[in-house]
């Protein structure tokens, strides 16, 4: 065998020994658990068990690093939480007043946005024509415009019925924003009576739906194309988003 030979061979050895060497990276769930920690840290927006198991040996469980980590956050200034499917760092509920900055609080929502959000979170999928009939009044298009500029309001898909209107759902953002894992965490009835959010001589037959848990298109739901992008004004013609 040549001298060019066996440099190739050895050459080759490397390489697979280098492949070896970062497949074994990430040997145990610890130093796991420490990428999937510097992942959420250094994401501004919470960051979804998918895009950390993309970055993990298939052999580790994604969801019980993260309950894990979630414990060990649980008594400090920030806390691990969940928010759908995915996990950021928050500041603790209870030390929240401490950087509390007045220049950048949230402005207030009005009473009309409040209940469409209410509606939208409740009920969803629901079209506009629902929120109007559940609310008993008109909507107009900038209370839906507030929630959405929010970031907490989501078109969904378009209802197949005559006219096609467009179904509205919440957002991960929403979820984040008031502190909820999923939707199945919104209050309840007796939650809202206890808050003094409902009054006291509400109707016998109220009540309260469950939200949807399932984020998929339901069956009489199709999805939002380009052309309805540009029907509702998202996308200038010809599919270039508006500047």
């Amino acid at each position: 065998m040549s001298d060019l030979e066996d440099i190739d061979l050895e050459n080759g050895d490397a390489e697979r020994d280098n492949d070896r060497t970062g497949d074994d990276t990430v040997h145990d769930e610890s130093e796991a658990a420490r990428i999937a920690e510097a992942l959420v840290f250094a994401s501004a927006q919470p960051v979804s068990e998918a895009f950390i198991s993309d970055r993990l040996p298939k052999a580790f469980d994604v969801r019980a690093i993260m309950l894990r980590l979630q414990q060990e956050y649980a008594h400090r200034g920030v806390n691990l939480v969940r928010v759908d499917d995915a996990w950021a760092f928050r500041t603790a509920a209870d030390l929240s007043f401490v950087i509390r900055r007045d220049e950048n609080e949230v402005r207030k929502l009005s009473r009309a946005a409040l209940e469409v959000l209410a509606i939208i979170a409740y009920h969803q999928p629901v079209t506009r024509a629902e929120i109007e009939d559940i609310r008993g009044v008109q909507t107009s298009r900038g209370t839906l415009d507030v929630l959405m500029e929010a970031g907490w309001v989501r078109f969904r898909g378009r209802r197949r019925t005559p006219g096609r209107p467009v179904t509205l759902g919440t957002t991960r953002d929403f979820l984040d924003h008031f502190g909820l894992e999923e939707l199945r965490d919104l209050p309840g009835i007796e939650e809202l009576k206890g808050a003094g959010l409902l009054s006291g001589r509400i109707p016998a037959n109220f009540n309260i739906p469950s939200p949807s848990m399932n984020d998929e298109l339901t069956e009489d739901e199709d999805p939002i194309t380009q052309m309805d992008l540009e029907e509702l004004g998202l996308l200038a013609p010809g599919g270039a988003s508006e500047e």
